[in-house]
């Protein structure tokens, strides 16, 4: 008798930063593969100005709508790089480009960073930059009657729950946030259960990683297999489960960063032996 998924409610997906050399066809056949509806799309074929290349690929956004609908699968992500602090106009320009794509496919997200560093407190010049920034995607978003929206990362200066708080003070409820739950516990130290309930009310994707306490490349840490690291995985998985959560879930594995880890599909199949879908 099959098992029941532990957490078939919800909306799994991963980055294609795991697979970045496929095409968008192959990470569609890949994420079919393994049950998955959606991915969530950062690189395809080593590219990561998206626009240019699917414009270079399919000429048109509604090209690319069919061939996402003749696989079944949804973007549940474009991701950008625009940060919310630091950003130039022509970074501002960048991001735009994205928009189109988003629109006609019905990607419900454009993901942003932060900016900043772990240690920046979003304040004065710093917080006047973030919440212009914001400002900035609103109103054009509420001008041109745009359905996709902003999701901004917790990479690095909203890993402290603090910058989160400054930036919801001016703007209210309109802040739509990626919880990568592996930065604000590693890079911040703030417990999993007190992450999601600041965080919650603006969370439509986490992002799942795992990782030991020894230096990489480019982290003081390095990045392992599903259940082999030190983060809490199953809390932060029952946490969401508990609590009703059936946003998406993103396996975030970062092999074009990190060519240490194995191939994305390792990965993929762990989180089914685990059991989660």
């Amino acid at each position: 008798m099959t098992q029941k998924p532990l957490y078939e409610n919800f909306k799994w997906t991963f980055s294609t930063l795991g697979c970045s050399d496929l095409t968008l066809e192959e990470s569609c056949l890949l994420a079919k593969k393994f049950g998955l509806k959606h991915i969530e799309v950062r690189s395809l074929e080593d590219r990561v100005d998206l626009p240019d290349y699917f414009a270079g690929k399919y000429g048109s956004p509604e090209n690319l709508k069919s061939v996402l609908d003749d696989h079944g699968v949804q973007i549940s992500t474009l991701n950008a790089s625009l940060k919310m602090v630091g950003n130039t106009k022509e970074d501002r320009e960048e991001f735009l480009k994205f928009v189109p794509w988003a629109e006609a496919i019905d990607t419900p997200l454009l993901r942003a960073f932060d900016g900043g560093t772990p240690q920046t407190i979003l304040e004065g010049e710093t917080l006047e930059q973030a919440v212009d920034t914001l400002r900035w995607w609103q109103e054009l978003r509420a001008k041109n009657s745009w359905n996709v929206k902003m999701a901004v990362e917790t990479h690095d200066c909203l890993c402290p729950l603090d910058g989160y708080d400054r930036i919801k003070n001016e703007l209210g409820k309109d802040f739509t946030v990626i919880w990568d739950s592996h930065h604000t516990w590693k890079k911040s130290g703030v417990p999993i259960k007190d992450s999601w309930e600041h965080l919650k009310s603006s969370v439509p994707t986490v992002h799942l990683k795992d990782s030991v306490p020894v230096p990489s490349a480019r982290h003081p840490f390095s990045y392992t297999t599903y259940g082999e690291g030190t983060f809490p995985l199953n809390e932060t998985l029952e946490t969401l489960k508990k609590d009703g959560y059936d946003g998406f879930v993103c396996i975030e594995w970062e092999r074009k960063w990190h060519p240490y880890l194995a191939p994305l599909d390792e990965a993929l199949q762990k989180a089914k032996d685990l059991n989660w879908f």
